[in-house]
């Protein structure tokens, strides 16, 4: 399904994926299954999401294909949530919310990420040609007619 049909505005990836994961319990539902905790009760304690704001953010990203929920026990019956390759590929949105929430929102980083035996720290570069990436390289092309980069195109 095309997620720009139902953003208003200027036709964007960016909005489209916060339609899906634009809110805070979305997000903290992902960073949750991706340190290992499936199960409800988990998510709910490590977010202090309110448990009705929960269960439906769930049964959204369920629908979204970001998540999906196992039954891990019949009667009564249980289920965990998993990530989906879709959940997985926002690994590294989250680690860039956590470094800029390092630098800016915090006094103290609470959590550093490890990679080996050293912090992790990521960087930009093009899978294509191998290069770093700096900000001045990089320019936007529109694929939508009607728009470029200033916004909507006058017609006439």
């Amino acid at each position: 399904m095309d997620r720009l049909e139902n953003v208003p505005g200027r036709p964007c990836s960016v909005a489209a994926a916060l339609d899906v994961v634009g809110d805070k319990w979305a997000l903290l539902i992902v960073r949750e299954l991706l340190f290992g905790n499936h199960r409800f009760t988990e998510i709910v304690r490590n977010t202090a999401a309110p448990r009705d704001r929960l269960a439906a953010r769930l049964r959204d990203l369920v629908d979204a294909g970001v998540i999906e929920k196992r039954r891990y026990q019949e009667s009564p019956e249980r289920f965990e949530y998993h990530l989906t390759a879709s959940g997985r590929a926002l690994a590294p949105v989250l680690q860039s919310l956590l470094a800029w929430g390092d630098r800016f929102a915090v006094d103290e980083p609470p959590m550093t990420l490890q990679h080996h035996d050293h912090e992790l720290r990521l960087r930009s570069v093009c899978a294509v040609c191998g290069e770093r990436v700096h900000r001045e390289d990089v320019h936007r092309v529109s694929r939508r007619a009607g728009w470029d980069e200033a916004g909507p195109v006058p017609v006439g």
